[in-house]
């Protein structure tokens, strides 16, 4: 958590108030958070574990931050089922889903670009 009279924090704030481009990569922005989103939008519900089997290198600390956050931000769900043992499932909300264009768009820009970067190099 970023101190609230940091240049930084009062700086994203600005941003993010301002601008809707700025508030968006706010939210998912971060190495793992479009990852768990498209993985969700892929499986339409997970578990923790299979979510982290998809996203190869992330640990289970930062997993359960950045769905927790991912959740604060009301684009998924956390469900948990009271069982013995306790189980727990994640699935995008209505606002999660209604990005997948915008991801779709994104991920193809990002083939396209790699593709034609690793002509050049």
């Amino acid at each position: 958590m970023r101190k609230q009279t940091s240049t930084n924090w009062i700086n994203e704030k600005k941003i993010t108030a301002n601008c809707g481009m700025g508030y968006t990569l706010r939210l998912i922005g971060g190495r793992w958070k479009a990852g768990i989103l498209w993985a969700l939008l892929d499986s339409g519900r997970s578990r923790f574990s299979e979510i982290r089997d998809q996203l190869s290198g992330v640990s289970e600390r930062m997993l359960a931050k950045q769905l927790g956050e991912l959740e604060e931000d009301q684009l998924i769900n956390r469900i948990v089922y009271p069982e013995v043992p306790p189980r727990v499932e994640y699935e995008l909300t209505e606002l999660g889903h209604s990005m997948e264009p915008m991801l779709q768009q994104m991920s193809d820009w990002g083939e396209m670009h790699r593709e034609e970067t690793a002509d050049q190099a």
